[in-house]
Parts: structure tokens; sequence; C-alpha cells
């Protein structure tokens, strides 16, 4: 006869236990789509119970929220360092295509459902998602930039800042699909750079 016994299963709690919520959301959110995103699926998935969750966020819309906000800072690379505004520049619109080019269709179809139900904009999400820190990391290599002679701070308009990642998000949810390397260093040479750097 077999005496050993399966280990039990360890509680998780407190963090962990948010945490694992969370990842279990996004999952959802991924496979399901914002229509497929109830409190029954999350808890299924995240093999909890509805009470559990119902302690943490009221509804489905807070968790939703929260959702966001994790999934969306999932792999956040430290500000790039290469030695040159292009190199920076190209550094993070690469990083960002890997990231955010498995969410680009989970966003196509929040523009049909999610934002049409709840009001809300792709703005409002990042703003959520990113807080104070939406658009840091930019200001941090425009200010190296600006200190290597580079780019002109009297051409850094919030526009300008900002065109870089604008037009690769414009990109993706427009293809719904990663955008090309060529393409990622068109917007660099062929727009960003030459908006921003010093006339000669």
């Amino acid at each position: 006869m077999d005496l050993e016994r399966a280990a039990p299963a360890r509680r998780r709690r407190g963090e962990e236990l948010e945490q694992a919520i969370l990842q279990a959301g996004w999952e959802q959110l991924l496979d399901g789509g914002y229509p497929g995103f109830t409190i029954d699926a999350v808890a299924e998935r995240a093999q909890t119970s509805r009470s559990v969750i119902y302690r943490r966020w009221t509804d489905r819309e807070q968790l939703l929220d929260a959702t966001l906000t994790f999934g969306l800072n999932l792999g956040r690379m430290p500000v790039p360092d290469t030695g040159s505004l292009r190199g920076d520049i190209l550094a993070v619109l690469r990083a960002s295509n890997a990231a955010r080019s498995t969410i680009a269709p989970l966003l196509s179809v929040f523009l049909g459902a999610y934002f049409a139900e709840s009001g809300r904009t792709i703005a409002d999400v990042r703003r959520q998602a990113f807080g104070e820190s939406a658009g840091h990391t930019v200001d941090e290599i425009l200010a190296r930039a600006v200190a290597r002679g580079e780019a002109d701070p009297a051409r850094l308009t919030p526009r300008v800042r900002t065109v870089a990642s604008d037009l690769f998000r414009h990109d993706l949810i427009m293809t719904a699909a990663p955008l090309t390397d060529e393409q990622l260093i068109a917007i660099v040479d062929e727009v960003f750079l030459p908006l921003v750097s010093p006339h000669r």
C-alpha cells in the first residue's frame, strides 16, 4: 500500500494571491477579450473563489482597471542609455514592439467593446496604467540628448516629444501586428530625429 500522500497545496495570501489573480485576469483578457472577462472566469483561472476577488475589488470594472495596470506594466524596461539619442529611442520602440505586439488584437477588440461601453479612451487606460511615470522614459532620454547637443530644447514641444511613440502606437493599433524593424527605423530617422535635432 502506498502510504505517501500528496502534499497539500500551499495557500496563497496577501500580495502573492493578488498577483496570481491579476495574472489570471490578464491571461483571461488576452484569451477571451473584454466580453470573456468576468469575475467567474478570472476566479476559475486563478483557482480561487469569487468572494476572494470581491474582497479586493468591488466589481468587474475595478478588477479590469487593476488587470490592465498589471498587464500593461509587464516587462517594462529600465531607461536605455546607448550613448546616442537615436539608439535610445530605437531601443524603447523595439522593446515596446516586442511587448505590445501581443496585445494589439486585444486593443482592437477594446475599441469596439470596452470603450463603447465605458466611454473611456486609450489615453484614459494609459494614464490609469502608468500614472505619473507615463512619458518619463522619453523625458530622461531627451534630457541626456540635450546635454550632448543632439536635441534642441526649443524644439521639444509636447507633440514633438511624443511623436515617435504616437506613430508607433498608431501603426500597432491600425494593423494589430508588430511593426517591422524597418518601420521603427523610419519613425526615428525620417520623423523624430529631424524634428528634434538642432538646425545646422
